[in-house]
């Protein structure tokens, strides 16, 4: 990680954080210390969340995401595409999905990079643009892996509400009626291979996202964050 930037684009980020982790409830509380964030003012409604949401299940993502991220081994992958779905948990597995996968045989990286935030809601004071870049890899990084024609796809095991956020919710189910910002804690295995590979490589991978799901529009992505809620 790159030190805080104190220019104007710096403090902007900042302020984008604090804002995600304000969405995300108490949740972040144990995770990034968010705790002053949590109980800022702007809770209009006590309202139960009217977001319809799937339980937790071992199905593959729905949506493109799932078709592009789990191709066969040799043939090409096609950028992601985000879902249409109203269920922070199927939206989350296809995110995951896609942040697993990259594909150097097929596209460049700044088209994976304009790609993924298209991912991203556009509610700016939530979107964690900095946290989906993180994950992709440098251009000079790509260029290498490029050259080798490198590729990455990935299976989505299981999703599920973190134990923390459910607790936040059944103890202020209005609170999220502000941002309709929910963490989902996925976890599943990302295959690498590369030319001339016949098996490459293949490790676990666990993550939480902020998805943002408000009744009148479609889930979209706030951001990755940076530990992991079980």
């Amino acid at each position: 990680m790159s030190p805080r930037s104190t220019s104007p684009g710096g403090a902007s980020r900042v302020r984008r954080r604090a804002m995600l982790g304000t969405a995300v409830l108490v949740v972040l509380v144990a995770l990034a210390g968010l705790a002053a964030y949590v109980t800022r003012d702007g809770r209009t409604s006590s309202k139960v969340p009217t977001t319809q949401v799937s339980s937790a299940s071992p199905s593959s993502p729905t949506g493109s995401a799932s078709a592009s991220s789990q191709q066969p081994h040799g043939r090409r992958g096609d950028l992601p595409v985000p879902p249409s779905t109203h269920d922070p948990i199927a939206f989350g597995k296809a995110t995951a999905a896609a942040l697993w996968s990259y594909d150097t045989r097929a596209y460049s990286q700044r088209e994976l990079l304009t790609a993924l935030r298209g991912w991203l809601t556009s509610e700016t004071k939530y979107a964690d643009t900095a946290s989906v870049d993180a994950l992709v890899p440098s251009r000079v990084l790509w260029k290498q892996m490029a050259a080798n024609g490198q590729f990455a796809t990935a299976k989505v095991n299981e999703a599920h509400f973190p134990d923390s956020f459910t607790q936040a919710l059944q103890a202020d189910p209005g609170a999220i009626t502000t941002a309709y910002v929910y963490a989902v804690t996925v976890s599943g295995k990302q295959s690498i291979a590369w030319k001339g590979s016949s098996h490459g490589g293949a490790e676990n991978r666990v993550t939480t996202l902020a998805v943002q799901c408000r009744p009148s529009q479609p889930c979209a992505l706030a951001g990755v964050l940076s530990a992991v809620a079980p």
